[in-house]
Order: C-alpha cells, then structure tokens, then sequence
C-alpha cells in the first residue's frame, strides 16, 4: 500500500516518498523490500477500434494473464540469522488476487567466506539467462522472450492420443484440449516459464571467472511445481564464464518427467518411469561495452509423448526458441531497446498432411526506457507478433509500464 501511495505521489515530494533504500531491521539481520509495476498494453493497427484485446492470447502467460496488462505488487523478505544461515521469501499479488508465495527458501553456506551456498525451497531458476532477468526492473523491455512466456500447446495433465489431434491444435496454446488425460480445454505450457519458481534443492558455487549451478526439483521447466504430480524429478544445471570484460557466456541443461500422474495412467503408463520428459538445452551470451548492451539466447527443448494411437508421434516434439536483443544508452536514464524472437517446431506426420506441431511465431519488439529516478522507471514500447496460423496470425501492441522499486 505504501508503494502505490509513492506512486501516486508527485514533484518535490516524490524525491521524498520514493525512497530507493530496502526497510532493514533487527540491525541488519531483517531486510525488506518491494516493488509495484503497472503495464497497460493495447491491440493496434487498420483492423482495431480503440484499445483492442490481445486476441491471439501472443501475450498470455501460464499463470492465465496478458503481460501486458498486469498490476503487481510484491514484497520479499530476507532473514539472516547467521553468517551461514538465512531464509529469503517473496509474495506477489497480481491484477487484485490474492497473495501468492513465489519464493520460500533456505540458504546455507558452509564456509561463509567462500562462495558457495545451497538453497532449499521454492528455490531461484538454475536453467538459462533470461529467467534471472524476469523483475521489470532488469527486463530491457516490456513484453518477455517467446521462450520463457508464450503458451505451446501441450499440456501436462492431458496429451494427444496422435498426431492429428496434436495438429489440430496448433497456436492453440492459450486453450488446447486432446483426448487422453483431462478432458477439460485449458492452457498449454511455455518453453521455460518465467512466472513462477520451482521446488527442490540447488547447490551454488562462483569464482571471479566461472559460476556454476546444478539443482534438483520437483517440476520440469515448463510447468514448475511445489507438490510433485509424477514422483519424479528434474536435474537441472548451469555454467557461465566471463572470459574477458563485459563479456558472459553460458550453457544450461535440463531432464524431468513432465507429465501428470493422472494423464500418464490414462495413456496407460507410469508418468515418472516411462521416459515422458523435458529435455532442454541453453546457450546465451553477453558483450557489454560502453553505451552498447548485446544479448543472445537459444533454447531446444524436447518433449517425450506415449505412442496411443495411429499415426502415431514416436520420437519427442521439439521446439527452438531464438532471442537477440540490444540495448543503448543516449544519455545517464534514457535508454533504447529492441528484441527479436523466433519459435520453431519440430514437424510430424499426421493422416493427411506433414506439418510443424504448432505454429512458428516470430516477434518484434522496439522500446525504451527512462528513469525518472533511480528506483521509478518508464518504459514504451511496439510489438509486433505473426504466427503461421489461420487463427488471429498476427498482432501489433503498444504498451507502457511504470516500475517502482525499494
């Protein structure tokens, strides 16, 4: 409530209110801070009156809201009670709901002067770069990467029984339904979801050069849990070196059982011990110098589906998610940014065509960013989004968003 009245508030009072510094108790032991981000974004373009919907759910996440009309507030927490122990916690509201957990972990380092810890929870992403930059704060624009967000058609808790109802679905992502599992239309999964953390046990370790990551949990990168649903679990790791100044590179991997206990009964199999997995692959890197920012990220990522019925899908459904995106700085708070993505999907075979298993989409976004202040920032920004579908294939937004942080 104090950050929303800090927004509100305007002129000279502002350089008061809006205090960049976190809330620290208990002499430094208890650490509390927060943020507020408004997005409002609107469909445009000859064929839209007004401010139009996003019809073709382009921006549509997991969690079954627009990234680009979204209000949200959150509060984390940090509670150090030594130098090797601490509990770190985050609780967001979006749109109006309710509070919901987003982080909850225990983080323990053994030897306090060295850099290695292990967290235990509702623990940070191990997979991939951008899912480190997923606060508005640290995202270049407003919309996010296709591969951490936009919705593919397949669903952990219902699966194709072939591959004409696989293609049946295709852009569907933001409704699907198939015949095996739950009957029920509901929303598909992303690549690697950026919206929420998952359960389990990840172990750290960092030099001045190299840092390294490898974690254990409970759900799979595109559909995180906090009760496993399959008794089985992912392993995921993580390396990135910095070779030179301003530059990082990173590769990631991870394997888990994606499908629902009740969906894999249905197809007839055992979800966590007949290989219906997520297996994922992630290069990045990073060159920054002088007013220039460069990134660069791809993700390949497989998934494992049960032979049912003729014609049958006998090898894994891949997707390959592509992301360039820049960033340049004009003068001290002023930058401008730009992002290029491309989704592509592996082809099967149905009864009367072959065909990719969903709908390429390629997206375009151009923007900027202003800091009014050091912890209140504004962004714009255009989208462009076109899919290889009859269904809405394309979609042009303009957006802005506020983020204010302490």
């Amino acid at each position: 409530m104090g950050a929303a009245m800090a927004l509100a508030t305007s002129g000279p009072v502002a350089a008061q209110v809006l205090d960049a510094r976190p809330i620290v108790l208990g002499d430094g032991r208890v650490t509390i801070s927060g943020g507020v981000t408004a997005t409002f974004g609107c469909a445009a373009g000859p064929s839209v009156q007004g401010c139009g919907d996003d019809t073709g759910f382009f921006n549509y996440t997991d969690y079954e809201r627009s990234a680009l009309r979204m209000l949200r507030l959150d509060i984390s927490a940090a509670v150090r009670a030594s130098d090797r122990l601490a509990l770190l916690a985050e609780v967001r509201s979006d749109n109006g709901r309710g509070p919901e957990p987003y982080a909850l972990f225990v983080r323990v380092r053994p030897w306090p002067a060295r850099r290695i810890d292990i967290q235990a929870g509702r623990i940070p992403p191990t997979f991939g770069a951008f899912a480190r930059r997923t606060y508005p704060s640290d995202n270049l624009l407003i919309g996010y990467p296709l591969g951490y967000q936009y919705l593919t058609s397949l669903r952990p808790d219902a699966l194709p029984a072939n591959a004409d109802e696989l293609l049946r679905m295709r852009g569907r992502g933001w409704l699907s339904s198939f015949g095996v599992g739950n009957p029920v239309p509901d929303k598909g999964v992303p690549l690697v979801s950026a919206f929420g953390w998952d359960t389990g046990v990840q172990l750290h370790a960092a030099t001045d050069v190299l840092d390294a990551a490898v974690a254990v949990t409970t759900g799979t990168l595109s559909h995180p849990l906090v009760e496993d649903d399959n008794d089985g679990q992912q392993v995921a790791g993580r390396v990135t070196v910095r070779p030179l100044p301003g530059l990082v590179v990173g590769a990631s991997g991870a394997r888990g059982p994606y499908v629902a206990r009740s969906a894999a009964a249905a197809a007839g199999l055992d979800a966590g011990r007949r290989g219906l997995t997520q297996i994922a692959w992630g290069a990045d890197a990073e060159y920054s110098r002088d007013h220039y920012l460069v990134r660069a990220e791809a993700i390949v990522s497989d998934w494992r589906l049960p032979i049912v019925a003729a014609p049958a899908i006998d090898s894994p459904v891949r997707a390959v998610s592509t992301s360039v995106e820049g960033r340049y700085r004009i003068r001290p708070g002023l930058y401008a940014a730009a992002r290029l993505d491309h989704l592509a999907f592996s082809e099967i075979v149905g009864t009367n065509r072959r065909d990719e298993w969903d709908a390429p989409v390629t997206r375009l976004e151009i923007g900027g960013g202003y800091s009014l202040m050091r912890n209140l920032m504004l962004k714009l920004a255009w989208q462009r989004n076109t899919r290889d579908t009859t269904r809405t294939p394309s979609r042009t937004f303009v957006a802005a968003q506020a983020v204010f942080w302490f």
